[in-house]
């Protein structure tokens, strides 16, 4: 019998616990059908809440159910790094305990990697409804950025709900950098992939743990991750601003040579003020990217772990 394991990132969740598992387990007669067992580990990244409680109930009433639990807030990308660590499934998938990732599309997934041969099924919603919509225009605007910095293709809408064969699993596993941007190194590693689209559904209980602040951050590190354009641009800055003072300097001597003035006359002040305060703009620009890149460096090279596990059920 093959082993298909659900991984599911929660972070004060105690009110999607029981419906999540509810929902999925609305496919266990698909996947019994075709002699595939089901194990569900929710990785608790740090809650404060009961969501740990919540899934004990669920584990004395189902052995399937098993609980990864931090002892901190680590963050999605270490609980979904932790979750692909601890599973066994010849297939793994990984969904976000609010419901917005549609549990019915398993048996489309399952399908597309046993029966036409793919090695990771990915899905996209193909709307945002019940954003704000600041945040949506950003999120457009992020991937169209990134897709044209970086040789890694990222799709927009793409969620971490993505169906995966043990090959595709280890692949991503081999990946062992500290600061991880999963939807980029997901397009990375290659292999065969699929595309399933859906309308956006919205939590089903609770409020999103997502804030725009950390939306921009986790923007950033994805940006940083895949591409070094940003450090060529502060280069490339920093070369025409050079070209733009010498333009300037020879300007000067010219006029004061072959047009002269009053010695007591100050020209242009106002304008070389704002020249200054532009030129110093750009620079603390430039250092900022150069400090983001350097800073992930930093904590690569600390070499600590991703994660720490408090409980393991």
């Amino acid at each position: 019998m093959k082993l298909l394991s659900v991984i599911v990132p929660c972070y004060n969740e105690q009110e999607n616990i029981q419906d999540f598992y509810d929902e999925l387990m609305k496919n266990e007669a698909f996947f019994k059908e075709r002699d595939v067992d089901i194990e569900l580990v929710y990785v608790n990244d740090g809650s404060t809440d009961k969501t740990v409680d919540m899934v004990k109930e669920l584990n004395n009433k189902d052995k399937r159910v098993k609980l990864v639990s931090f002892s901190r807030n680590f963050g999605k990308e270490a609980a979904i790094y932790a979750g692909l660590e601890k599973v066994a499934g010849d297939y793994v998938v990984i969904m976000d305990c609010d419901l917005q990732d549609p549990p019915a599309l398993l048996p489309e997934m399952y399908k597309a990697v046993e029966e036409e041969g793919y090695d990771s099924v990915a899905t996209r919603r193909v709307n945002r409804k019940g954003e704000p919509p600041i945040r949506s225009f950003f999120a457009r605007m992020f991937y169209k950025l990134i897709n044209k910095m970086s040789k890694t293709e990222i799709v927009d809408g793409a969620r971490d709900y993505r169906l995966m064969t043990r090959q595709f699993v280890d692949a991503v596993l081999s990946v062992k950098e500290y600061n991880r941007f999963s939807k980029g190194i997901f397009g990375w590693v290659g292999f065969k992939n699929k595309w399933i689209e859906f309308e956006n559904v919205e939590r089903r209980k609770g409020e999103t743990k997502w804030s725009f602040w950390k939306l921009f951050k986790y923007a950033l590190d994805g940006i940083v991750a895949f591409s070094t354009i940003p450090l060529a641009v502060a280069s490339f800055v920093g070369v025409m601003l050079c070209f733009v003072a010498l333009f300037f300097i020879i300007f000067i001597i010219v006029r004061q040579c072959f047009f002269g003035g009053d010695p007591h006359d100050v020209f242009g002040w106002a304008s070389m003020v704002c020249i200054i305060l532009f030129a110093s703009g750009v620079q603390l620009l430039c250092v900022g990217i150069l400090g983001q890149y350097l800073s992930k460096t930093y904590l690569e090279v600390k070499k600590r772990p991703l994660y720490i596990v408090k409980e393991e059920i």
